[in-house]
């Protein structure tokens, strides 16, 4: 994203590939003639399997994309803006399974965590640059990855939240606009929750 444009900029990157993250930074370096200043990462898979189940690939695929491929993104940006001298904001987004767990999401819990330790390590590091790293941690949004889940565990699920409801995108996407606008701009290296209570 880049503040103060009103100009949109649509390209296809695999966070997991150095070549096409560094194609997609290029792209963007020479339609607007400056880096992002800020970033939000939030591409997220799943590969749900009861853990004597789960195969090596479907863990290595979950860690590629959630984290190895928050690590490279966040990276090349962050390069940019101190080549350039200039302050950003990069946000991440975990979820509350990273901290809580979850059955049969051994490997989607374990790079969640992962992301939340990165992000209070990556703004110690930055913050001497002007740039600051944060991490919301969403409950259980009503998202296409959410569809999928069979209602009996919705139900489950919708009990154990104090709100007794899903969340809803806007509602992260309300905290996203707050830690990449100036009004956030002493808070790094900080998690928040949006959970509707869930595991407060």
């Amino acid at each position: 994203m880049l503040t103060g444009s009103s100009t949109h900029l649509s390209l296809p990157m695999d966070v997991s590939n150095t070549s096409t993250i560094s194609t997609a930074m290029s792209t963007i370096k020479e339609k607007f003639s400056r880096p992002p200043n800020v970033l939000v990462n939030c591409a997220g898979i799943t590969r749900d399997n009861w853990f004597l189940k789960l195969t090596e690939k479907d863990f290595q695929q979950v860690f590629d994309v959630n984290l190895k491929g928050t690590f490279l993104v966040s990276q090349a940006v962050c390069k940019e803006l101190v080549e350039t001298k200039s302050s950003g904001s990069i946000i991440n987004i975990g979820s509350i399974v990273g901290q809580m767990g979850n059955m049969g999401q051994s490997n989607y819990a374990a790079t969640k965590a992962g992301v939340e330790a990165f992000t209070k390590s990556v703004a110690m590091e930055m913050a001497t640059f002007g740039i600051r790293c944060n991490v919301i941690l969403p409950g259980f949004i009503e998202t296409p990855m959410t569809t999928c889940v069979p209602d009996k565990v919705k139900e489950t699920f919708t009990r154990l939240i104090p709100f007794k409801r899903f969340g809803k995108p806007e509602e992260i996407g309300e905290v996203i606009c707050f830690l990449a606008s100036d009004r956030s701009s002493y808070i790094t290296g900080t998690l928040i929750k949006v959970t509707g209570g869930l595991a407060t």
